[in-house]
């Protein structure tokens, strides 16, 4: 679904946030992106979705990205951002969802229907006209995703998904991600959630892939998570003491 092939990125010249990188993530794999801060994780998805130049290949279902089809690629992909407020900008949740497919050109019956669905999935059915200022963060949260899911993406790119949140919102965003099939990428300094959402683990470091692994794997080597300024899990340090 997603594959890099020696791509990289500077800000400045000669100061490079991402250096040659090349995987794959594979069809209806969920991926955990972690490293300590500044070390490209935003950067990479801002790449994926365009929003900064690069040189090397991205290819997204098959097909180079580029810019004669870059409008179809960002289709693909739903972008779900670290700060839901950046994210939900109708007056409520309803309007929101239904934004996407009508800008995509649905007649709004269409959308209704879209959108009506999506709440249903999700268990969202009781925000649907709820103003966005006025719902707690797990369910802002929440509706940020569904305005996503309201795209019908291939693949979920989700930035921090569970920062700042309570443990019980936190766990329904983490059924929820766990629920949808889609092809995920996640970032997040939150390792044990990584490892309750993701199987697969990309470690970056100085924008360069240090570690590519299943997860309960990458995640129990305390060295080298401590090599790249990190921390064991929490379910991880526990038993250690």
């Amino acid at each position: 679904m997603i594959r890099f092939e020696h791509v990289s990125f500077e800000y400045e010249k000669g100061k490079k946030v991402l250096d040659d990188l090349s995987f794959t993530i594979c069809d209806g794999e969920s991926v955990g992106l972690i490293g300590a801060n500044g070390t490209g994780k935003s950067t990479l998805m801002k790449v994926l979705l365009g929003l900064l130049p690069y040189t090397g290949t991205i290819y997204v279902d098959g097909s180079a990205v580029n810019k004669h089809n870059l409008k179809d690629v960002r289709r693909k992909l739903g972008f779900v951002l670290q700060n839901s407020d950046n994210q939900m900008f109708m007056p409520t949740v309803y309007e929101d969802i239904m934004f996407a497919p009508m800008n995509y050109g649905m007649s709004r019956e269409e959308a209704e229907v879209k959108t009506d669905r999506v709440l249903e999935r999700l268990g969202l059915t009781d925000l649907k006209y709820r103003h966005n200022h006025r719902i707690s963060g797990g369910e802002k949260r929440m509706a940020a995703i569904a305005t996503i899911l309201a795209m019908d993406p291939d693949v979920l790119l989700m930035d921090e998904p569970t920062s700042a949140l309570d443990p019980y919102n936190r766990r329904i965003v983490i059924n929820t991600i766990n629920a949808l099939p889609n092809t995920k990428v996640i970032t997040s300094h939150d390792l044990d959630m990584i490892l309750d959402t993701c199987r697969r683990v990309l470690l970056l470091s100085n924008g360069r892939i240090v570690a590519d692994g299943e997860a309960s794997t990458v995640l129990r080597d305390k060295p080298l998570l401590e090599a790249h300024r990190m921390e064991l899990p929490l379910c991880f340090a526990g038993r250690e003491q």
